[in-house]
């Protein structure tokens, strides 16, 4: 039997590699002053330059004993079920039990260009059972379904492995039905306070749909800029904000979920400081270039800690009252929310937290 990990602050994860990166190996002193600081859970994404997921999941297990390690997220359709189940079981042993994975649809632009099929709720549901059955050393034979046809589908029959699965979304539809198969979810950044809560309901309406009680962990994703100069905001919350918009489908729903202008949408993709982008905002345009998208963005579009410590901390607490069962905190690394998490720490509202894991889910 592996051990219970619990943090000091078992309810706050963090993103490794927030964003954009060249120089993945920033991720080990992050993971390292994360855990040294009671963070529980490190919740990583993926890009196809230098953020492969398995990679960086098993470096963060390799310096690190108690932090969970989670995929916030990778896709279910760009790997066969067989690989993917056999990436949890390596990286949860890796790990001695401390490995999450989170799972995200993607959007369907990217899914044609490279000649994918897009995960549909009915693939969804088998990819999960499928993983599910071969974590439990199961033997899937004469397979037939949504993924398609399988011979035979095995791990081992030795391998036990219990690794909660979350889904990474934010669409209503999508958090419905993944309340019905999940064990948990990671919201999205730039989510207002009622959107969060929204969001939450919905998750637990699949739930119930399901027959399943409403155990699901649900955690806020909160961009965090603390005392930082106006380059740094430019990064942390325009750049980041500013890529999700450029996405066709992706930026329409976040501006759908916050009720939000579709023609402000609209009208930031036309302008020529957008168009003239060569690629993602967050990875190639430069500090004059955000400067000048920033003005596109309204300020009420900005949801996000940004202030001071003790500022950044009371927004942290609006994610708990808005429904969240826990924060994954972004754009900051732990060297840059430490003076946050001292304020947090006067504040934090123990009770809600007693006996709980660093389990995300």
């Amino acid at each position: 039997m592996r051990p219970t990990y619990t943090s000091k602050f078992p309810e706050l994860g963090f993103y490794g590699l927030p964003g954009h990166t060249r120089t993945p190996r920033d991720l080990l002193k992050q993971v390292v002053d994360a855990e040294r600081l009671g963070i529980g859970n490190v919740m990583l994404s993926e890009r196809a330059d230098y953020k492969e997921i398995a990679a960086i999941c098993g470096a963060s297990a390799a310096v690190t004993e108690s932090i969970y390690i989670g995929t916030s997220g990778t896709n279910l359709n760009t790997r066969h079920p067989v690989i993917t189940a056999s990436m949890g079981s390596t990286l949860n042993s890796l790990s001695e039990g401390r490995f999450a994975l989170g799972l995200a649809k993607g959007f369907n632009l990217r899914w044609r260009a490279m000649a994918l099929p897009y995960p549909t709720y009915a693939r969804e549901a088998e990819f999960i059972s499928l993983l599910r059955r071969l974590w439990q050393g199961e033997a899937v034979t004469g397979h037939k379904g949504e993924l398609g046809e399988f011979a035979a589908l095995n791990l081992a029959p030795y391998v036990q492995e219990d690794i909660p699965i979350l889904y990474v979304g934010f669409g209503p539809g999508s958090l419905f039905e993944a309340g019905k198969i999940y064990d948990g979810a990671h919201l999205h950044t730039f989510m207002s306070d009622q959107a969060l809560s929204d969001a939450v309901q919905q998750f637990h309406k699949g739930e119930a749909a399901a027959g399943k009680p409403p155990n699901g962990k649900l955690w806020s994703v909160l961009a965090t800029a603390c005392d930082v100069s106006e380059e740094k905001y430019l990064k942390m919350i325009i750049a980041r904000l500013a890529t999700y918009l450029q996405i066709p489908g992706y930026g329409d729903m976040l501006v759908r979920i916050n009720g939000w202008d579709p023609d402000v949408l609209a009208a930031f993709r036309s302008h020529e400081a957008v168009k003239s982008i060569p690629g993602a905002i967050d990875s190639v345009a430069s500090t004059s270039q955000v400067a000048a998208i920033a003005d596109l963005i309204p300020e009420s579009w900005r949801p996000a800690a940004v202030g001071n410590a003790k500022t950044c901390a009371q927004r942290w607490l609006d994610q708990f009252n808005a429904g969240a069962d826990g924060i994954i905190i972004h754009a900051s690394t732990p060297e840059e929310f430490a003076p946050v998490l001292a304020e947090y720490e006067k504040i934090r509202p123990a009770h809600l937290f007693e006996g709980r894991s660093n389990r995300p889910a």
